[in-house]
């Protein structure tokens, strides 16, 4: 997996993430039936209010895309309707499984992050360290803003993303900026506002957890509604809405991510677990046709696990872990005191 260290201006930090990712996306995204769809729609109504929405109450996210679209050397509407996917188009190539628990030092949260197959060896790690905000480490695909896939940022928030596929998709801001803007968050209770208080257009799962705060959420956030879970049990999401509150919202469930939660529930009745039995669970293949750990060439969602995490928090650090196809050694770690 490659590493990136992006600083400076926010467009300037867009323009690295995009100049990374050129190749990938003007070779392979643009290749894909979803990124066809998402274009065609880059100058529906939608689109065009979403991009009114980011321009107002996050103009610098909106420069970083503006550098993202130069990198990419693509134009700005392209970029931005390819940024909202999740919003424009029902269901999205994006699958993604969590598994989290309580601890006696705090927490420990980790991640399957599930994507197109093709872009296995295009997607990095990055350190992104702004002039102005806050620094953070996330995973990231081409084309795409930071922010919707697993992160840690200087403050210590732990948050990992898992695909909703709401039928239900009002005007509101997209997904992945909101993810984005989490980010920015000093706090647990700020990410969550960020998260769940603004209008919102499509649909995420996020789980958060913060060194130093003994508490762990679960939250599922659409456009119509939003549920904020404590944790105080061991806990899995399969990026579909499981949140009773929600229990009335329209959804796309695949095969896989019923398959997946189900197979969350029969592992999680073991009981707590450490950071060797989060990956070994996320490694799980007990259901060749739909397994925890997606590696199939014709998987029926047209996604793969790209990449695990690892987040193990206590009240003074985060420390991570990045697996990739090598399951027992990480291929990338780090810390984050705060």
């Amino acid at each position: 997996m490659h590493i990136l260290t992006l600083t400076g201006s926010p467009f300037e930090t867009g323009r690295q993430l995009g100049e990374f990712g050129r190749e990938a996306y003007q070779q392979k995204i643009r290749a894909t039936a979803l990124w066809r769809m998402t274009s065609e729609l880059q100058a529906s109504t939608s689109c065009v209010a979403m991009r009114e929405l980011v321009e107002h109450h996050f103009p610098l996210i909106w420069q970083e895309l503006e550098g993202l679209a130069a990198g990419l050397e693509a134009p700005i509407a392209e970029v931005f309707a390819w940024n909202c996917r999740g919003d424009l188009v029902r269901s999205t190539s994006d699958g993604c499984t969590t598994v989290a628990t309580l601890t006696a030092d705090g927490a420990i949260v980790a991640h399957n992050e599930d994507g197109f197959p093709q872009l296995r060896g295009d997607c990095a790690l990055a350190h992104v360290r702004p002039e102005d905000g806050v620094a953070f480490s996330c995973f990231v695909y081409p084309g795409s803003l930071c922010g919707h896939t697993f992160a840690v940022n200087e403050f210590g928030i732990v948050n990992t993303v898992n695909n909703i596929r709401a039928a239900d998709r009002p005007s509101g801001l997209p997904r992945q900026v909101l993810a984005r803007a989490a980010l920015n968050a000093t706090t647990l209770d700020e990410a969550i506002a960020v998260l769940t208080t603004l209008p919102r257009c499509g649909a995420f799962h996020h789980t958060l957890a913060q060194a130093g705060d003994e508490r762990l959420f679960s939250v599922e956030a659409t456009g119509n509604a939003s549920s904020v879970l404590p944790l105080s049990q061991p806990y899995g999401h399969a990026n579909h809405l499981i949140h009773s509150r929600l229990a009335a919202q329209a959804q796309v469930i695949t095969g896989s991510s019923a398959a997946r939660q189900q197979r969350l529930a029969q592992l999680l009745e073991k009981g707590g677990f450490d950071a060797d039995g989060a990956i070994a669970m996320l490694s799980d293949s007990h259901n060749e046709a739909l397994p925890l750990y997606r590696q199939a060439p014709d998987d029926p969602d047209e996604e793969n696990t790209l990449a695990t995490a690892c987040f193990v928090l206590t009240r003074q650090e985060v420390l991570w872990q990045v697996f990739c196809t090598d399951r027992h050694l990480p291929e990338h770690k780090g810390s984050v005191t705060r």
